[in-house]
């Protein structure tokens, strides 16, 4: 009983010890001295390097070259309590816990955050007892976090916070399959934050989502009368007159749009579109939708789908809409779907970063969905860059 307190109690000592040191260190360096919570995240990082072979990205983080703002690292920590205070949720398909709505970081209070702490102190007491590196993550994690490294390293990302995710998780499912854990944790983020939850992919997951890759073609039959549909059926834009040819029950004459010839009833699917500067709209119609007249595309009547309005509007087209950052307007977009598992997302290819995602069950098939006003430059469907085989022994700087 007294090892229990005693272990309660020491952390805290420890840490009032490690904000003296963390002050002095600043001032000699001149620069902020870190705070309680930044100096969690620094020392749980120490143990997780310790006991998981490969992790030497951590490094920078324990070192202190990679500090979080605080705000991010409460969030970390009450993510993460929830995850451990869940764990036989991580028995079920999906793997991850759903965040608790009344423990947002703009609603939490001090003893939320004290209580998320002491679980992952419960968690982190265990931890200790393990032999140093003793937990081996599996090629795909240790990929994962050379792709991670080397991305931090040229700020492509701002932070590590996604290798410490990928270490936790495999510290935290042992019993998980390996080769699995980055596919579950882009699942996990894209389900829990819809909006950019990625700002960037590392080269192993983006590879998975390519593999998914389908040839898509626009189905003549459904194309609004006003659009020029190229001889192979990829690309479109807006003509000047409207053409004069059958008003078959699938085709738009209201909205500039057409959908792809097949639909999709079942697994993994991936296309890519390059898109205008000024106004389009891709993402998936259901079998049912209605195409008629200029009623809103929006979930209520069937569609999910992105919509770039006036060249700087980038919405999800959900009732209401949701207004996304400008910052997430790309002009190349993946839109990657998981039928199975009630996924629709969408990514920024160039920046090879997350844009938005829907979850919902699907029961009917989805036809891929592409509308367009311009009149200059054409939507166009394009196949996914191959995969480059590269020479280096670790993540390639040059990709």
């Amino acid at each position: 009983m007294m090892q229990c307190f005693h272990f309660m109690v020491e952390p805290a000592k420890q840490l009032t010890a490690k904000i003296k040191e963390s002050n002095k260190r600043a001032k000699q360096e001149k620069r902020e001295p870190l705070v309680e919570d930044q100096l969690f995240v620094v020392e749980l990082a120490r143990d997780l390097s310790r006991v998981c072979q490969r992790s030497e990205v951590l490094e920078h983080v324990w070192n202190q070259d990679d500090t979080w703002p605080t705000p991010l690292c409460q969030l970390f920590i009450l993510q993460w309590a929830s995850m451990l205070e869940n764990k036989e949720r991580l028995m079920q398909t999906d793997g991850w816990p759903e965040m608790d709505e009344d423990k947002q970081p703009d609603m939490m209070t001090l003893h939320d955050l004290q209580q998320a702490k002491t679980a992952i102190l419960n968690w982190v007491q265990d931890l200790r007892a393990q032999p140093e590196q003793s937990v081996m993550p599996g090629e795909p994690v240790g990929k994962m976090l050379e792709d991670l490294q080397s991305a931090w390293r040229w700020r492509r990302v701002p932070n590590l916070l996604s290798a410490m995710e990928l270490v936790m998780w495999t510290l935290v499912s042992q019993w998980s399959e390996k080769d699995k854990i980055p596919q579950q944790w882009l699942l996990w983020k894209q389900r829990t934050q819809k909006i950019g939850a990625i700002s960037y992919i590392p080269q192993p997951v983006w590879d998975w989502i390519a593999d998914a890759s389908v040839d898509v073609t626009l189905d003549l039959d459904t194309a609004n009368p006003d659009l020029l549909i190229s001889p192979d059926e990829k690309k479109m834009r807006c003509g000047f007159e409207r053409k004069d040819i059958p008003n078959f029950h699938q085709r738009f004459d209201g909205w500039w749009c057409a959908v792809g010839v097949e639909g999709l009833g079942s697994g993994r699917h991936y296309w890519e579109a390059e898109v205008g500067e000024r106004d389009w709209r891709l993402g998936v119609a259901k079998e049912s939708a209605l195409r008629k007249g200029f009623k809103s595309l929006n979930t209520n009547t069937g569609y999910l789908t992105l919509r770039l309005e006036r060249g700087s509007e980038l919405k999800a087209l959900t009732v209401p809409f949701t207004a996304l950052p400008p910052g997430l307007i790309p002009r190349k977009v993946g839109i990657y779907l998981d039928h199975n598992n009630g996924q629709l997302s969408f990514y920024d290819v160039d920046k090879r970063s997350h844009i938005y995602t829907y979850n919902e069950p699907f029961t009917e098939r989805l036809f891929p969905l592409f509308g367009t006003v311009e009149i200059i430059k054409d939507l166009v469907i394009r196949s996914p860059a191959a995969k480059t085989h590269c020479l280096c022994p670790t993540s390639c700087l040059w990709g």
